[in-house]
């Protein structure tokens, strides 16, 4: 039985909660712009901040310089030089921006993963692990997703994912006890960036890892690019996922996280990982809202650096707000704009004769998603308004209590959907390149169907990936 879920918003906290769109413009969902909520913080003295070093290594009393002005070190990461501190007054940040060997003290803010259409149906008992043969999932019939970037055709040919290939996934978690994740996370290398979250996993569900996905986001994500085909099949079937936790509950994402992530994705040495995620800020003017300048947009860009050196590809989904990203220049999209990553669009059909298809014009490309010859790189299914991307939804969401209940999935549209087809293939071409982003991102680029204008097009970029032809079959 499919029908469509209605708005979480209620569920928890007081913020309008959801799945895969990034706001077109920073706007808290209480109408407040997210700089002014962030200046208010700071004020009252309990604010993050980001902090950029001079060099590649912060001195060596950086932690006792921050406690003597009354703070504390989150992190800092010698070798990116990037860190945060929290706990200081206006003042305070003030005195540490002027200090040798700090270049830059910039406002921590903060993306949110916002509403879209979330339809729920749960698994009828009786359903076969399958993960030899994903196409026998029960779901897979409306998988129109997956057979659209012919995955079958690489399943057919054993090329399933391999367990020794690792895809951190950078969201709101993962729900590792649904049956198309059991056995596909590894927690040992898992990793919460979200304290607050830690503490309500722990109150919620004792026992639990801390990247359990209290949200659903996450688990959508994760197994669209491995699962066990219980319910629905993922792009692979083998895969090994890394849980890092960057956005809470609410799924709000704060930008001292989502760093922290991609930091530690590039130190465990994954050779892919997804960003579902993101945002807009502006370039050039940090008192605007929605204003971040230069100075954080530099922070960013050195972060995502150091990943591409350490030899991880970033995969990032391109945004779901239809902005023309050719023509809006001063728009940072968060995270597309930064260096080294593959950025995806979405496409989905815009009709269907029912459930399981057949679909109309499936490679159209959604009608929320961002586009721009200048920043997408590739295009992957996301859906449309005719058809969803069906994944499995967190046995520990607080947002959908059903999805506690069994074993439930979810269909969800958005650039957040297409983005995990993208790294799951992107993981499949590592088992034979290694770790090398600029080879990886080619391949990619060069195996996907091209659509649109002959060569890149704002639309799709180099085309709509293909997993046959990414694997030479």
């Amino acid at each position: 039985m499919l029908r469509r879920f209605a708005p979480v918003a209620a569920v928890v906290g007081t913020v309008a909660l959801g799945a895969c769109s990034d706001p077109s413009s920073p706007m808290a969902d209480d109408g407040l712009p997210l700089g002014a909520a962030q200046n208010l913080t700071l004020m009252q003295g309990g604010d993050r901040l980001l902090v950029r070093a001079s060099g590649n290594a912060f001195p060596a009393d950086f932690a006792a310089r921050v406690a003597a002005l009354g703070g504390r070190v989150v992190f800092a990461h010698d070798g990116a030089g990037i860190g945060a501190v929290e706990g200081l007054s206006a003042e305070g940040a003030g005195q540490l921006a002027k200090m040798k060997g700090i270049a830059a003290v910039d406002l921590d803010n903060f993306t949110m993963i916002a509403p879209p259409d979330v339809f729920e149906t749960e698994l009828a008992a009786g359903a076969v692990e399958s993960p030899s043969a994903p196409n026998t999932a029960n779901f897979f019939p409306r998988q129109w997703h997956l057979r659209q970037i012919e995955a079958p055709a690489a399943w057919a040919a054993g090329r399933l994912g391999q367990a020794t290939t690792s895809i951190g996934i950078l969201d709101t978690g993962l729900g590792y006890t649904h049956p198309d994740l059991a056995g596909r996370v590894d927690l040992t290398r898992s990793r919460s960036f979200i304290a607050s979250d830690d503490a309500l996993v722990a109150s919620s569900f004792p026992g639990a890892h801390p990247i359990a996905d209290l949200h659903y986001h996450g688990t959508h994500v994760g197994a669209t690019v491995s699962s066990n085909a219980v319910a629905a099949a993922g792009v692979t079937s083998g895969t090994t996922l890394v849980g890092i936790k960057v956005c809470n509950v609410n799924g709000s994402c704060p930008t001292s996280a989502v760093l922290q992530g991609v930091l530690y994705a590039a130190d465990m040495g994954l050779p892919v990982a997804n960003m579902s995620l993101g945002g807009t800020f502006m370039r050039r003017d940090a008192s605007a809202q929605g204003g971040v300048g230069p100075s954080f947009i530099a922070t960013v860009n050195q972060v995502f650096n150091y990943a591409n050196r350490k030899g991880t590809l970033m995969v990032v989904s391109a945004g779901n707000s239809a902005i023309d990203m050719d023509h809006d220049g001063n728009g940072f999209k968060a995270y597309c704009s930064a260096p080294g990553v593959a950025c995806v669009s979405a496409t989905g059909p815009t009709a269907r004769a029912g459930t399981n298809g057949p679909w109309t014009n499936p490679d159209a490309l959604a009608s929320y998603s961002n586009y721009g010859v200048s920043s997408v790189n590739v295009a992957a299914p996301g859906g449309n308004g005719a058809s969803n991307v069906t994944a499995a939804c967190s046995s520990f969401s607080l947002q959908i209590p059903v999805c506690r209940t069994g074993t439930v999935v979810l269909g969800i549209n958005g650039t957040s959907m297409a983005s995990p087809h993208a790294a799951a293939v992107a993981a499949l071409i590592s088992e034979s390149t290694g770790n090398n982003p600029g080879l990886i991102r080619s391949r990619l680029q060069q195996s996907a169907d091209d659509l649109g204008a002959p060569g890149a097009d704002p639309q799709y970029g180099k085309g709509r990936i293909n997993v046959r032809r990414a694997l030479g079959l």
